[in-house]
């Protein structure tokens, strides 16, 4: 006979949940659905597993030390392709290394899927992990996978960019609507004159981004109403799109006196300024420093460049992605940690 002693992931194997839906059934941290409840309990009869009642008697007496669970995570970013989205997976690696409540992870692309392959893909790969993490436009097929993971007890995290499903566990990334501000307060004080403003998203259904949009027009009508923002243009987050849009706002407005980037592309915008000559002419405002955006900032296309903490913000989310659940269970308690960007300029790089 084996002597070997079922353990949680033993009972999640069995029960085809998470380690978290069982931590949360076994050690009443939460609610679960009672399907998934009565799955858990007969998976832990079947396997004579009483840890359950063991921690139960931990907590009331403080006898014994809680036990640490072991977390399976997955991150879910954006372009496999794209210098900033590999750096991001770099620090996300290494803080997950650094955590010894990782057991493992799983790194994951998006490229080109649509919303809704986006929503299966994250159902497919994320019921094996107890959290994930993810950058994704705000649509209702993602939110709906992102209310499900929750159901069965894997908690999901915005990361750069917030979704609204009415279940996400919590956002980790910049104040967007201070990042706008700061980008329209550059523009308005390093332009020679009043004129008009171009701004370049990717995506409206990327949150920052459209927050960002509406806080960078919110600045100029405060405070610098003698300046016009112009129509925004979309670059669908690629270099060759972004160009051509730049070389269409700059023949539109041969008075224009500044960009906003708030999208990816920035290596075609530059190319577009470069190419016009104006590139001295116009103030630039773009996200996230990379070897394109130091050059830029080194030959002056670039004046401003907002930029993400990524380390700061990989171990912030992962500390957040190994945290017991919330013993209330209930919708509302999401966490929210905005870290603090920097303002990167030729003269401090």
């Amino acid at each position: 006979m084996s002597t070997l002693v079922a353990t949680m992931a033993d009972v999640a194997r069995e029960a085809g949940v998470s380690i978290v839906t069982v931590d949360r059934v076994l050690n009443k941290r939460a609610s679960v659905r009672p399907v998934t409840e009565q799955k858990v309990l007969a998976a832990a009869l079947k396997l004579n597993f009483a840890l359950g009642k063991v921690q139960a008697i931990a907590r009331e007496e403080a006898s014994l030390p809680e036990l640490v669970i072991p977390r399976r995570l997955a991150f879910f970013l954006l372009r496999s392709d794209s210098v900033f989205y590999q750096a991001l997976a770099a620090a996300l690696t290494a803080a997950t290394q650094a955590n010894p409540a990782v057991s493992g992870i799983d790194l994951y692309y998006l490229d080109d899927l649509t919303p809704s392959q986006c929503a299966q893909m994250l159902l497919d790969k994320g019921m094996s992990c107890d959290a994930i993490a993810l950058v994704s436009v705000d649509h209702p097929a993602i939110n709906q996978a992102v209310d499900q993971l929750a159901d069965a007890g894997v908690r999901t995290y915005s990361l750069i960019t917030d979704i609204t499903a009415t279940q996400r566990a919590g956002y980790v990334g910049l104040d967007n609507r201070k990042a706008g501000r700061t980008a329209a307060w550059a523009v308005a004080r390093l332009s020679d004159a009043p004129g008009k403003v171009g701004l370049l998203l990717g995506d409206h259904r990327f949150l920052c981004q459209e927050l960002c949009e509406i806080s960078f027009r919110s600045y100029f009508r405060e405070f610098a109403r003698d300046f016009e923002v112009v129509d925004t243009r979309l670059t669908l987050e690629t270099v060759k799109d972004a160009r051509r849009v730049t070389e269409q706002l700059l023949a539109d407005h041969p008075d224009l006196v500044g960009i906003y980037v708030s999208s990816g592309g920035i290596e075609g915008v530059m190319d577009a300024l470069r190419d016009s000559g104006r590139q001295q002419q116009i103030v630039v405002v773009c996200h996230e420093v990379t070897e394109s955006t130091r050059s830029g900032l080194v030959d002056g296309v670039v004046d401003v460049v907002i930029s993400l903490r990524r380390e700061e913000s990989a171990k912030a989310l992962v500390e957040l992605m190994v945290q017991p659940a919330p013993s209330s269970g209930a919708h509302g308690s999401a966490a929210s940690v905005m870290l603090p960007f920097d303002l990167v300029t030729a003269e401090n790089i």
